[in-house]
């Protein structure tokens, strides 16, 4: 994106909220007599919420190469210094590959968060031998972590604070949409997709906290999906356990992702200003990626004919990429926290700042998603207040590495 377009997107998007805060106020009338007449749980997304979100899925397939045409791929980014240090999980395949290297081409200290690391290693060979000459080597290093493991989780983080360095950037990208799939679950006991999309980015982000704070300003970035205007989450049945909904991988993945929408949030909301740290989340497109080999055959052989409306990997890496340089995002994210807006930042695969879905903006909900999380993944519900202030915080998990 060129550097004189950058400011009136944001500008843009203060009148889009406005109307968008003009309607809500409208509809507040509404919203009060369905609080008082709604006496039963909602148990899912009536007919009407689903069919805005799969037309807001269908709209995006159709219109998103049109919508980002403004944008330079691959997209040029700001030169950064190589004190700026990255996290970028799942980052030997697909968009995490490319944010990995096109960060490190622009000057970063690259962290690859990867569960394996033999790849990596691979990869960043490869990477120095093509930028041979076109500068100083790649400052690029391989950190493992499963994202199936919470103990791994937390010995991730504890190894990386271990260091008291700053960290400048954290990019939850990796990810799993097991299409088609029966239902699984980790070691852990958690459904995969909830695990892998939601609780292990949500309890690296925390413990993460000391060190993003000390890489002050700095950002939380969350690769979500156009697939959460689909999910809906049932904060006593996160695992779909309860057999009250049926298990689908769609609706699995799409949960997930509105969970962390949900959780970004209320992390958003209570990180004070001085912490100096954004929160967003990004919607990549409909990207082709290493997703499609789960795929069933005449699935991906629909996404190899419409390669015109599909994103590849590097022009689905541009709205992460965004989000973790552009120099307005910190300005942004406390202008919505300020107004006291129900989501965090969203930012769509054009690279402009967007709505998340209706049930998103749903405040109850979200709270119960956070203190629900928390619980799973064994933290107090104090947690970010006490790392903000410098305490130590326990966690269930990873107490086996210390043994």
């Amino acid at each position: 994106m060129k550097e004189g377009e950058k400011i009136p997107v944001l500008e843009r998007e203060r009148g889009k909220k406005g109307m968008a805060s003009s309607s809500a106020a409208s509809g507040d009338g509404d919203r009060e007599e369905t609080v008082s007449l709604k006496k039963k749980k909602k148990d899912g997304l009536g007919w009407i919420e689903w069919l805005r979100g799969l037309l807001s899925v269908v709209y995006e397939v159709l219109f998103q190469r049109i919508m980002a045409s403004h944008l330079q791929n691959p997209m040029p980014l700001p030169p950064l210094p190589d004190i700026t240090s990255c996290i970028v999980t799942g980052s030997t395949s697909g968009i995490g590959r490319e944010i990995a290297r096109q960060l490190a081409e622009s000057g970063a200290h690259v962290i690859m968060a990867v569960r394996n690391p033999k790849a990596a290693h691979e990869l960043i060979q490869k990477w120095q031998e093509e930028w041979s000459g076109m500068g100083l080597p790649l400052n690029i290093e391989v950190m493992e972590v499963d994202l199936l493991s919470l103990d791994s989780v937390v010995k991730f983080a504890e190894a990386w604070n271990a260091r008291s360095a700053p960290l400048h950037a954290l990019i939850n990208n990796a990810g799993i949409f097991a299409i088609g799939e029966p239902q699984r679950f980790s070691k852990d006991g958690y459904e995969e997709h909830m695990q892998v999309n939601h609780l292990a980015p949500a309890l690296l982000s925390i413990l993460l906290l000391p060190s993003l704070i000390r890489g002050s300003p700095s950002r939380i970035v969350n690769v979500n999906s156009i697939m959460h205007h689909l999910g809906f989450v049932d904060t006593e049945d996160m695992n779909f356990v309860s057999k009250k909904r049926r298990y689908t991988s769609t609706s699995g993945y799409s949960s997930s992702k509105l969970a962390q929408v949900m959780f970004s949030s209320i992390l958003h909301k209570r990180l004070p200003a001085e912490a100096g740290i954004s929160v967003l989340c990004v919607s990549p497109g409909i990207v082709q990626t290493g997703v499609t080999r789960d795929l069933p055959k005449i699935v991906d052989a629909a996404y190899q004919l419409v390669p015109y409306f599909i994103f590849n990997a590097q022009e689905g890496s541009r709205s992460a990429l965004f989000a973790a340089t552009d120099p307005q995002v910190p300005e942004y994210c406390e202008m919505l926290k300020a107004d006291e807006w129900p989501v965090c930042a969203f930012i769509s695969q054009d690279c402009r700042p967007t709505n998340a879905s209706e049930e998103a903006h749903n405040v109850q909900t979200s709270q119960k998603v956070w203190e629900k999380t928390l619980e799973m993944v064994g933290l107090p519900s104090e947690a970010v207040e006490r790392l903000i202030q410098g305490e130590q915080v326990e966690c269930r998990y990873g107490k086996a590495d210390q043994q």
